[in-house]
Formats: C-alpha cells, sequence, structure tokens
C-alpha cells in the first residue's frame, strides 16, 4: 500500500514539474519573439511602464497580449494602479464596466474618424457611439470587450505610430493582430530613419553651382 501511495505521489510531482516546466517554456518562447517583444516596448513607451513589468503584468494576471494596453489605458485614465483595474477584471467585470465604475464615460475609448465609413470590427461601436454620443447618454453605448480592446489599440497604433485610424481600422478588419501591425509600423519607421541617415552622411558634390570658380577654366595658356 505504501508502495502505491509513493508511486502515486512519484507521477503526481512529475506531472507537476512537467506542467510547470512547460509554463515556463511557454513563457520564454513568448517574450523570446521578437514580434511580441517590439509590442511590449511600444506599450512600454506609450503609457510610459518598463518593458519588464509588462511581461511580469501579463504574466502574473494571464492577460492577454491585445488586452494589456487597455489595462494601462484605464490605470491611466483612472489614475490607479494597473492592479486595481485587475482586481476588478478578476471580479468578472466588463471592461466598459470598469470605465463606469471610475466615472469614465465611453467616449473615452473612440478616436475621431469623422463621416468615414466604418466597417467591422469597428461599424458596430461607432454606431453606437454616433447615435448616442452627441446626446451624451453614454449608459446606452453597450461595448462589448473585445470591442473595447479593438478601441483602445486603435487609439495607441494610430497616436504612437502615427497611422490614420482609417488605416488601423481596415488592417484590423483583414484580421491583422496587433503586435504584426506594431511591428510592421516599427519596421517602417526604422527604414525611414535609415534613409534620412544615408542622406545626412552623403558627401556633398564638389561640382554642384554656387561652388569655388576655377581659375584656370576659361583661361589660355600664356
Amino acid at each position: 500500500m505504501k508502495k502505491m501511495l509513493v508511486a502515486v505521489a512519484a507521477l503526481a510531482l512529475a506531472a507537476g514539474l512537467a506542467a510547470a516546466w512547460t509554463g515556463q517554456v511557454n513563457v520564454g518562447v513568448s517574450v523570446a519573439d521578437g514580434k511580441l517583444r517590439s509590442f511590449y516596448l511600444s506599450i512600454g513607451d506609450y503609457y510610459r511602464v518598463p518593458e519588464p513589468q509588462i511581461v511580469s503584468f501579463r504574466d502574473r494576471f494571464r492577460v492577454s497580449d491585445e488586452e494589456l494596453p487597455v489595462v494601462f489605458f484605464l490605470a491611466g485614465r483612472a489614475r490607479v494602479e494597473p492592479s486595481v483595474i485587475m482586481g476588478l477584471r478578476l471580479k468578472g467585470r466588463s471592461w466598459l464596466d470598469i470605465a463606469f465604475h471610475f466615472n469614465l464615460t465611453p467616449d473615452i475609448f473612440f478616436v475621431s474618424v469623422g463621416d468615414a465609413h466604418v466597417g467591422p470590427p469597428y461599424g458596430r461601436a461607432y454606431g453606437y457611439y454616433r447615435k448616442y454620443g452627441p446626446r451624451r447618454e453614454w449608459r446606452k453605448i453597450a461595448l462589448l470587450d473585445k470591442e473595447v480592446v479593438d478601441l483602445v489599440n486603435l487609439r495607441f497604433m494610430s497616436e504612437y505610430h502615427h497611422m490614420s485610424p482609417e488605416a488601423v481600422m481596415q488592417r484590423r478588419g483583414r484580421g491583422e493582430a496587433f503586435p504584426s501591425m506594431n511591428e510592421a509600423a516599427r519596421k517602417d519607421r526604422d527604414k525611414g530613419r535609415d534613409k534620412d541617415k544615408g542622406r545626412q552622411g552623403k558627401p556633398q558634390d564638389k561640382s554642384d553651382k554656387g561652388g569655388k570658380p576655377d581659375k584656370d577654366k576659361g583661361q589660355g595658356k600664356h
């Protein structure tokens, strides 16, 4: 009987270690992913949060990558610690309910797109906003969690990378993930910087007009 109990305990321990090891590997892989790390760096730069804190926060509360901007956005607007936002979230509150909890109105989630046509996945949210926003009937603007995630990341991407909101909407509508969109924007920005450096480092052509004239040019030999 004792041998059986020992064997069961050993198997349970092995399973626990395997699960822990797998979890560590998964975290390591995701952190090592350059695309995700770039996303965390951008979030940290935009919301003034150190990248290690973002990764630690993600692992501690098991927040999805695209929800991270929502946490720091609401924390900044409510002027509370991100852990306070997550405390309410873990109690089952929706992102919109958490905003209302701090007397924040849904208009904080929207960026101006004028009268432009807004397609999925933003169409429903903007439909509510255009109908009830001007009348300030905030409680009638019903936003799903996934819509809040899309809206906050829309603001983040357009403001941080200076992308037009319409461009972000179109790319999201085609199914592009925000970490991928962020990485593409970062690479475009780096290419622009490299081109600028190349122009600055290019030597000036001395044959340009306005240069020092050649004394002997046009003069015959004497």
